[in-house]
């Protein structure tokens, strides 16, 4: 839609890029073009706006096929302006000078036209054809034959129009005639399920009769290898409690067999030890014996040694002696009285006893001299 403004008695139009502008003065074309802007006079200036952009028509045809059934076919044409003077002559596209607006319906009328040649087409394929090969060929079929038709029709070329595509989106009976149809199928589809669902079952059965087969066949099996557990099991007890008693047997003549030992060892070891006490005790007594002997010969020898040196000694030294012995072991002398006779021998036994002795040292010095 062209957009129109007045300024007094001048008026000026400003075109979309996809409307193609006319413009008439007195019915003669001095104008046209897409998206043309341009001032005019309304009092003397006709104007026409053709739409340029790819346009579409609904296409809903209701048809009978050969055998006299029902269809229904739905789809679209679309269509282009590839002359827009041509067009203009042959339908009115002109437009308000005030509004911009068309006139007349321009657009609804291409559309009743193209959709009534669609539905003509459609209808000469479908009365040409039964019904279920019609619904078998389907919508690509219908498209064919209709853009064909269009392309080929000598109507469309000279008023400036091509069709750009055609698109079927059904072709359907209908609704009764659908369902009867669809009945057989659905028997068909109903009768090859039921034959799944036997089929089945039929399988199911046969799965449960091979399991249940199975399943004795482990229960026979199970019920042999108890009975060979339990047979292994008596055996294995039995071999279990002969083990046992002969290892008992062995363990009590172990036990008798150590006893004996211990005992034989312990007696060995009484009789050693009882031995070796008797020994020691010998050995101990034979050392006392020759310790007495030795010590009593000792004493012998001591005694006959003390009476030779005794013999040798003169008298009045043993007197001396003696004196000394005495006088060790008494205490305390109370009164000593001694004669002249007494006095007399022992002072001369004295001074013999000191000269032998003074004669003694001169000798043992020359003779340890001559030693040295």
């Amino acid at each position: 839609m062209a957009d129109i403004r007045s300024y007094w008695f001048v008026r000026h139009l400003r075109a979309d890029s996809s409307s193609h502008v006319l413009v008439y003065k007195n019915g003669t074309l001095v104008r046209s073009g897409r998206g043309l802007s341009l001032w005019f006079f309304p009092l003397s200036t006709s104007l026409a706006e053709v739409p340029t952009d790819d346009r579409e028509v609904a296409l809903s045809a209701f048809v009978r096929s050969s055998d006299f059934q029902d269809l229904s076919v739905q789809g679209t044409l679309t269509y282009r302006v590839i002359d827009a003077s041509r067009l203009a002559e042959r339908v009115d596209f002109s437009i308000d000078t005030r509004r911009g607006a068309h006139l007349r319906q321009p657009l609804d009328k291409l559309a009743l036209q193209l959709g009534q040649l669609a539905q003509q087409e459609v209808a000469v394929w479908a009365s040409g054809i039964p019904l279920r090969d019609a619904l078998r060929q389907g919508p690509a079929e219908v498209r064919a034959r209709i853009a064909k038709r269009l392309e080929s029709e000598s109507v469309l070329e000279p008023m400036g129009l091509a069709i750009a595509s055609v698109h079927v989106a059904s072709v359907m009976p209908s609704n009764d005639l659908e369902r009867a149809l669809e009945a057989p199928m659905r028997e068909r589809i109903q009768q090859e399920a039921d034959e799944a669902a036997f089929a089945r079952r039929a399988l199911a059965v046969e799965k449960e009769r091979a399991i249940a087969e199975n399943e004795l066949q482990n229960r026979i099996e199970l019920a042999r290898r108890e009975e060979q557990l339990i047979s292994q099991e008596g055996a294995n007890q039995k071999r279990k409690v002969s083990e046992e008693a002969e290892s008992k047997r062995i363990a009590a003549e172990g036990d008798a067999s150590r006893a004996r030992l211990a005992a034989s060892t312990q007696a060995e070891t009484t009789r050693a030890v009882e031995g070796a006490k008797i020994e020691q005790e010998k050995a101990r007594s034979e050392l006392q014996t020759t310790s007495v002997r030795a010590l009593e010969m000792a004493r012998v020898e001591a005694e006959r040694a003390r009476m030779d040196m005794a013999r040798e000694i003169p008298p009045a030294v043993l007197a001396a002696l003696a004196a000394k012995e005495l006088a060790g072991k008494l205490q305390r002398i109370e009164h000593v009285h001694l004669g002249g006779d007494a006095l007399g021998s022992m002072l001369t036994d004295l001074v013999t006893a000191g000269t032998r002795v003074l004669e003694a040292a001169p000798a043992a010095s020359s003779t340890s001299a001559k030693e040295r």
